[in-house]
């Protein structure tokens, strides 16, 4: 075996889609956008992958839903708020390593035609109060 520390293993969601109410403008707050967030989770499957059940991995629809509720029950001007938000949750609340977010705004109100904006983050357990 190598000196090397081996990939941790991560458990992911895709293009989680919601509408939310955040921008830098009042204007932006007002109307809304949507937003879509891949999130990706460090935490070790093996216990999982021996036993075959759920309880043993960790839920990524749940995972999926609180980072829904974060983003559709909070309101906040900059979307690297919002991240960090969705990030301290997700490791508030599951026995996760870390947590990678990627949160775009979709079709976001600029002068320029772009399909989405946004921000990735990158969060350990040690980076949030508990």
């Amino acid at each position: 075996m190598s000196d090397r520390e081996p990939r941790r293993d991560r458990v992911f969601v895709e293009s989680i889609e919601f509408y939310g109410y955040h921008g830098a403008s009042d204007d932006e707050m007002a109307v809304g956008h949507r937003y879509c967030v891949d999130v990706e989770v460090e935490y070790d499957t093996r216990a999982a992958a021996r036993s075959d059940h759920l309880a043993d991995t960790i839920s990524y629809s749940r995972v999926a839903r609180r980072i829904v509720e974060v983003g559709t029950t909070e309101r906040v001007r900059l979307i690297e708020t919002l991240a960090q938000r969705m990030a301290d949750t997700v490791l508030r609340e599951f026995p996760v390593r870390a947590v990678r977010l990627r949160v775009r705004k979709v079709r976001p109100p600029t002068d320029v035609i772009a399909a989405a904006a946004g921000v990735e983050i990158e969060r350990c357990r040690e980076d949030v109060a508990i």
